[in-house]
């Protein structure tokens, strides 16, 4: 397994996709840097403008435009907790942003999941012959990506993206779905 640091990261996995990249998120919350003050200002109902959002934004939407002009299909299936964490909530307000760059978001009430089908890891599949594991810190930091094409993962990874995909609720029908509103 290749462990890869640093600035850029997703780069390579997405240039070198040639026809779907597949991620599946299955923490309630994290704590990833430059989402801190976005969020801190969701929760306070503060308002948080398009030009103070962090360089790595842009440079998200700008590889995932780029991918999906390219023909790439963009599937994110987000495994939550319902009632929503307030992390997913704010995730949920401004899942626009991914869709209108490209991808497909799906949600999954996990309590709809039979729990030995959701990963205990968040990863990228691409192609269906790589797998990048998202790492995290114990503080919910973003560490990296694990990357490896041992066939034995890349058929797990490719069976639960299989088993919960169909089970995922298109966005615009979660948002308005009886879970998106749970208390």
């Amino acid at each position: 397994m290749l462990h890869v640091t640093g600035d850029g990261v997703f780069e390579p996995l997405f240039r070198a996709a040639k026809r779907r990249a597949f991620h599946v998120e299955v923490k309630d919350s994290y704590a990833v840097a430059d989402e801190v003050e976005a969020l801190r200002r969701w929760a306070a109902g503060e308002p948080y403008q398009m030009e103070e959002q962090p360089a790595s934004w842009k440079a998200w939407d700008d590889l995932m435009v780029e991918t999906a002009r390219r023909g790439i299909a963009l599937d994110r299936l987000r495994v939550v907790t319902v009632p929503h964490s307030n992390y997913t909530r704010w995730l949920l307000s401004e899942t626009h942003t991914r869709t209108e760059a490209g991808e497909l978001v799906r949600w999954l009430p996990r309590h709809l999941a039979d729990p030995a089908d959701v990963p205990g890891d968040d990863y990228w599949l691409s192609d269906d012959d790589t797998v990048a594991f998202t790492t995290f810190a114990e503080n919910g930091e973003f560490m990296g990506l694990s990357i490896t094409t041992d066939p034995g993962i890349v058929a797990r990874c490719v069976r639960a993206r299989d088993t919960l995909w169909p089970k995922g609720i298109d966005h615009l029908r979660y948002a308005e779905s009886e879970y998106a509103h749970a208390l």
